[in-house]
């Protein structure tokens, strides 16, 4: 016979225990960060805290400043975050660097973009997003891979 709680609060309690560890779960399977709900009356957010250094790939940095990347990684991240010339995410989805697979990448290392010019699409709720060029410049550094699952905000390109 299972164990009855003792009061409607106790259950409740079991009731948003079960929730949080669903949401906790559905973060790991997604590779969410942050999944907020609110469902009768009762608000829960589950965040986690993952530094953007671990889904920045180190091979899409110069080869010169890779070695001295890896050893101030947080710092590295915050200058990157900062730089004028990034290009953040606008929306969360996965990024595709071509239109098709197997197709030539919109942008490469070293490719000099107009403003307006497509960088990159983002794949969000089955909707290819173009990203456009916010500048004219030359890409510096492409900093997530194709396929990628992105943040808002994360930086995607750095134009110089």
């Amino acid at each position: 016979m299972a164990r009855q709680p003792a009061d409607k609060s106790q259950e409740s309690k079991i009731d948003d225990s079960a929730l949080i560890r669903e949401l906790a779960l559905l973060l790991d399977e997604t590779s969410l960060t942050e999944i907020e709900i609110e469902r009768a009356g009762l608000r829960v957010r589950v965040a986690r805290n993952i530094s953007v250094a671990a889904a920045m790939p180190a091979n899409y940095l110069p080869a010169a400043s890779a070695a001295a990347a890896v050893a101030a990684a947080p710092a590295a991240v915050a200058d990157i975050a900062k730089h004028p010339g990034v290009v953040p995410s606008p929306m969360v989805g996965t990024a595709y660097w071509s239109p098709e697979p197997g197709a030539k990448p919109f942008i490469e290392v070293g490719t000099k973009v107009s403003a307006g010019q497509t960088l990159l699409i983002i794949e969000a709720m089955k909707t290819m997003n173009q990203i456009p060029s916010p500048r004219a410049g030359t890409v510096t550094q492409i900093l997530v891979e194709d396929g990628q699952p992105v943040e808002f905000g994360e930086p995607l390109v750095i134009i110089e």
